[in-house]
């Protein structure tokens, strides 16, 4: 998750690209599918991930879950992810409203999940700063829910991820019209546009609405999110 700098696990602010953050399981009521089951961040955050490095992030990151969502504040942040969602991805609408903003470095606010088999990091960004996930070689576009998204794909060599340092494949739609307040994101056009281009997706792991920020990334982000 990331520049991307250059040793990520989604992005090392320094060394990567994005980082595959420290990963805590959060039980929620079964009965509610509706409500995320899944976080990343809270005690694990300066840990960053579980598996193969022990980057820790520099700077100040307040993470609070909520009843049906997250909050973050931070300042002088070198690298973090925090977010809430789901433990098993799959093509739901998912809708948040709230908002994100930076006053420095950069910070972004994406859909960001994973697959094996093909091993795939990606992301659906909605807002950031700056160029935030583009990177790696842009792919075309789609339409999707108000908006042009450009199509990017990348490959990371020999990097983390959550099989243990390998390399893989990042897919990354980033939006043109840039999202602060909220609005529905339909993940299944973007999947469906992934695959035309030969970017096919595995079988689902972990999937969350996430901030990233880094390079002294200050600003704060409070989304509520649904699915359907």
């Amino acid at each position: 998750m990331v520049s991307f700098t250059h040793l990520l696990i989604a992005s090392s602010t320094v060394l990567g690209i994005f980082a595959a953050p420290a990963i805590d399981k959060v039980e929620r009521d079964s009965a509610a599918e509706s409500l995320p089951d899944f976080e990343i961040g809270g005690a694990n955050l300066a840990r960053r991930q579980d598996y193969t490095q022990n980057y820790k992030t520099g700077g100040n990151v307040n993470f609070q879950s909520t009843n049906n969502g997250y909050s973050v504040t931070f300042s002088g942040a070198q690298d973090f992810v925090v977010g809430r969602g789901w433990k098993t991805g799959t093509s739901r609408n998912i809708t948040f409203s709230g908002t994100t903003t930076a006053s420095s470095g950069t910070v972004l606010l994406s859909v960001y999940g994973w697959s094996t088999n093909p091993l795939v990091e990606y992301y659906i960004q909605e807002y950031s700063n700056s160029n935030g996930a583009a990177q790696g070689t842009k792919i075309g576009t789609l339409e999707s829910d108000g908006s042009t998204y450009d199509i990017w794909k990348h490959q990371q060599v020999n990097q983390p991820s959550i099989s243990g340092t390998t390399t893989f494949w990042q897919y990354i739609s980033v939006r043109q019209q840039k999202r602060t307040t909220g609005g529905t994101i339909t993940t299944a056009n973007h999947f469906a546009a992934w695959a035309k281009q030969g970017m096919k997706l595995g079988a689902m792991n972990y999937q969350v609405l996430a901030t990233e920020g880094w390079g002294s990334a200050g600003g704060k982000s409070n989304n509520v999110i649904s699915s359907s």
